[in-house]
């Protein structure tokens, strides 16, 4: 599963999420709650999401002859936010849709479309039993879990073997950890001309595009602070200034790309490292000779203590369920250990559960490319929680683009600035 499928949705549709949102603040009745009978959900049309949504549908009916789950793709649309959005506005939304963006809650939340999962009894002991102390960051500002942490993507570097070894870099052991080996190693990448770039992340100015360089830099420079905390934007500081300052130095130096690639940098060889999730594992598995490493830290980290963004995706119980109680059962089974395992072996993607690495054990055993992702899957970030989560990104990358990618201007005043600009959006839900 290419990352570019599980976030570009969310880009075309910030306008017309804007647009169709109400001022309600959560969507739910006493009846609706306790109601239960039929339902259906929505999921991606990811061809193994579809195939573990199936399954899963398939194990729920059979034993529950009068809760039946009638399960579809989520419709065709220019997104999925801008599909769901609609069908809020409408009230045609199904009861759960397993391929909620994070960016997009706090929107969803503002039209009524969500229920507070915290309204059942179990709801938030359960979620916070099953994800841990990463579950904080699902939270609305306003307090309540409106999505449930379901599944992650925690990015990590990729790195090209057969272009470090004839770069005459080691690519087993590449020296990748602190900023000044990661530009040293860069340099020697693109002098020895195996390829046009060492990393070539998308130069393009949507907003979720920061989540991809800035943001996994930012996390593990910071040891996992969040871009928002406490309602004020915290990405101006040092740790901030150090990670933008690294990234503007690869483009300085020629050594990632200031123009888009039509295509995937990695695979085709336009560039020698890629930022990407374990979607990448059964991508580029045929395609290219791949070693993984944690993102750099300035002076260099444990990779057990390094951070990063978690490219998730999460589950909504939507208020036009008017079988909520079912839906509620249906979304502990579907994120249950077992069903967790199911979409663990069929996608990759990393169930937002703690003690993943232990609890699938035989798992990462038997897929050892998928171990470090387990691993990292238990430190990440995720992007700031409220209504105007697009909007405080799509400010951070305007700063960046211009300070970082095209050099214009003082970079600690461009961070400043936007910092300033995403506090005050924090301020407003």
């Amino acid at each position: 599963m290419h990352r570019r499928t599980l976030i570009t949705a969310t880009a075309t549709a910030a306008v017309a999420l804007l647009a169709l949102t109400a001022c309600s603040g959560g969507g739910g009745n006493t009846d609706a709650l306790t109601a239960r009978g039929d339902i259906t959900v929505w999921y991606s049309n990811n061809e193994f999401e579809v195939k573990w949504a199936k399954a899963m549908i398939d194990a729920w009916n059979a034993d529950n002859p009068d809760e039946q789950i009638k399960g579809q793709e989520i419709p065709a649309g220019k997104s999925s936010e801008e599909v769901i959005g609609a069908s809020i506005t409408a009230g045609t939304a199904p009861c759960l849709i397993y391929n909620t963006a994070p960016a997009a809650v706090g929107q969803f939340q503002k039209q009524g479309g969500l229920v507070d999962l915290e309204s059942f009894k179990d709801g938030a002991s359960y979620i916070e039993e099953r994800s841990g102390d990463s579950a904080e960051q699902y939270k609305s500002p306003d307090g309540g879990y409106f999505q449930m942490p379901w599944k992650s993507n925690p990015v990590m570097i990729f790195y090209n073997k057969d272009m470090f070894a004839s770069a005459g870099l080691d690519p087993e052991n590449p020296k990748l950890a602190t900023y000044d080996e990661f530009l040293a190693t860069s340099k020697t990448l693109v002098d020895a001309g195996v390829a046009p770039f060492a990393i070539n992340p998308a130069p393009t100015s949507e907003f979720f595009q920061t989540l991809f360089d800035f943001v996994p830099t930012y996390a593990a420079e910071s040891g996992g602070t969040g871009l928002v905390e406490d309602g004020k934007a915290t990405f101006d500081g040092e740790e901030g200034f150090d990670a933008a300052s690294f990234w503007k130095s690869l483009y300085d130096g020629g050594l990632a790309g200031k123009e888009q690639y039509q295509g995937d940098a990695f695979a085709d060889g336009h560039a020698a490292m890629a930022i990407v999730g374990p979607w990448a594992v059964s991508v580029y598995k045929d395609a290219v000779n791949w070693g993984s490493v944690p993102v750099p830290t300035k002076d260099g980290m444990a990779p057990e203590e390094i951070y990063t963004f978690s490219d998730a995706k999460n589950v909504g119980l939507y208020s036009a369920c008017k079988n909520q109680a079912t839906a509620w059962d249906v979304l502990k089974f579907s994120t249950s250990e077992e069903q967790d395992g199911q979409l663990l072996e069929l996608t990759g993607q990393m169930p937002l559960r703690q003690d993943l690495p232990e609890v699938y054990a035989d798992y990462f055993e038997a897929n050892p490319a998928y171990t470090t992702f387990g691993d990292q899957a238990s430190r990440t970030i995720e992007v700031p929680g409220g209504s105007n989560t697009v909007e405080m990104l799509q400010v951070i990358r305007d700063a960046y683009t211009k300070a970082v990618i095209a050099g214009e201007g003082d970079l600690q005043e461009a961070l400043t600035s936007a910092a300033d600009k995403v506090t005050e959006l924090a301020s407003k839900g």
